[in-house]
C-alpha cells in the first residue's frame, strides 16, 4: 500500500488524512477490510494509539466501519455525505496522556491544599458516580465532578480552566464513538476505585502517593482505550 511515514504532530487527523486519499481514489475499495491497526502502524512509523484515533474519526465521517472481532472495513460512500470530524479536536488517547501530567501535579498540589469542604466534593462525587454504576448508567457527571473537585484545591483558575477543558473534550464525536466501544459499567466500576484511591491519598496529605494514584488511574484509562477490538463492550 502507498502509505508514507507521517511526522509526530496530531497524528491521528495525518493517518486519517492519508488513508482517506486512498479511499477516494479507490485503492482501498468499499467493502475491503483495512490492515490492522499493528501493521498500520508500522507502515505509518507511529504508534497504535494514533491509528485506533485515526480509524474512529474516520468512522465518525463515515469512511469506514469497526466490525469489533473482525476488523476495520471501508463503507461505501456513494450516498453518503461527509460529516468532517472539525480539525481541533484532540485525539481521545493523546488526551489521557496530557491529563496524566497535568492532572498528576494538580492531584499532588490538592494533597497539600484540600480543606475537609473539598474532600467532601471529591467524596459526594464519588458517591455520585457508584450511585449511576449501581442503575446500569455511565457516571460520566460524578467523574466530571470528581477532576473539578480536585483542581479546585489549587485555587488557579488557568488550572481550573485547563482541567474543565481537558474532561470537557471528551464529549466530542471521536471521544464518544471510542468510549462507546470500550466504557461499561465494569469499566467504570474500576475507575470508582481508582478515584477511591486519588482521594484517599489527598485526604491522607500524601502529595507523592496522590501523584502516584493519579498517574495510574490515567494509564488504566488508556489501557483500557487501547485494547484489543476483541474486547470492546465487553460485559
Amino acid at each position: 500500500m502507498p502509505l508514507q511515514t507521517v511526522e509526530p504532530r496530531r497524528l491521528y487527523r495525518q493517518i486519517a488524512d492519508q488513508l482517506r486519499a486512498l479511499i477516494a481514489k479507490g485503492e482501498l475499495a468499499a467493502g475491503a477490510r483495512l490492515p490492522a491497526e499493528r501493521d498500520l502502524a508500522k507502515q505509518l512509523g507511529v504508534s497504535r494509539p494514533s491509528v485506533r484515533e485515526a480509524l474512529i474519526a474516520l468512522e465518525v465521517e463515515g469512511w469506514v466501519e469497526v466490525r469489533t472481532g473482525s476488523g476495520v472495513y471501508v463503507l461505501d460512500r456513494s450516498h453518503r455525505a461527509a460529516a468532517p470530524v472539525a480539525a481541533t479536536e484532540w485525539g481521545p488517547l493523546e488526551l489521557i496522556r496530557a491529563r496524566r501530567v497535568v492532572e498528576g501535579e494538580t492531584a499532588a498540589i490538592a494533597a497539600e491544599l484540600a480543606t475537609r469542604k473539598d474532600i467532601d466534593a471529591m467524596t459526594r462525587a464519588i458517591e455520585r458516580m457508584r450511585e449511576l454504576a449501581d442503575r446500569n448508567l455511565m457516571p460520566l457527571d460524578g467523574d466530571r465532578a470528581f477532576h473539578l473537585a480536585i483542581v479546585d484545591c489549587c485555587g488557579n483558575v488557568v488550572l481550573s480552566e485547563t482541567v474543565q477543558a481537558f474532561w470537557d473534550s471528551r464529549k466530542g464525536p471521536i471521544f464518544t464513538r471510542l468510549g462507546g466501544y470500550f466504557e461499561t459499567v465494569k469499566s467504570w466500576r474500576s475507575a470508582i476505585a481508582e478515584h477511591e484511591a486519588i482521594r484517599d491519598a489527598i485526604a491522607a496529605r500524601d502529595a507523592d502517593a496522590a501523584r502516584r494514584a493519579m498517574h495510574a488511574h490515567m494509564d488504566k484509562s488508556h489501557q483500557r482505550f487501547s485494547a484489543s477490538w476483541r474486547r470492546a463492550n465487553a460485559a
